[in-house]
């Protein structure tokens, strides 16, 4: 089982900027890929941005030139950069990631959420 905990969100101005921090932890696990979506009320969870095991990223189109997705220090921590944000960025942002555990001589691969964090964007 893996743990994702988010932190970072808030109120921001249109404009301005936030950052976002997500750790991941857990027992002998491998990490395929780590990311971040989002969900507005009354709309379906999207992709914000995604870095992989090869640290190559994607980002959704709505974000692209303006959030940076990144890897802490630690491998198992990821930074959203949130740069030039407008009230249509308001959303919970979750966490995610694709783990990887070895068990019984197989690798089983496995997703895990963070519970969120609120960003409010303000006109």
């Amino acid at each position: 089982q893996v743990d994702l905990v988010e932190s970072g969100g808030g109120l921001v101005q249109s404009g301005g900027s936030l950052t976002l921090f997500c750790a991941a932890s857990g027992s002998d696990f491998g990490i395929n890929s780590m990311g971040w979506y989002r969900q507005a009320p009354g709309n379906e969870r999207e992709l914000v941005a995604v870095i992989r095991s090869d640290e190559s990223t994607n980002y959704g189109d709505s974000v692209k030139g303006r959030f940076t997705i990144s890897r802490g220090n630690a491998k198992n921590t990821v930074y959203l950069l949130m740069n030039s944000l407008k009230p249509e960025d308001t959303a919970v942002y979750y966490c995610n990631g694709d783990f990887s555990l070895s068990y019984a001589g197989g690798t089983y691969s496995f997703p895990a959420w963070g519970r969120g964090t609120q960003v409010t964007v303000s006109s």
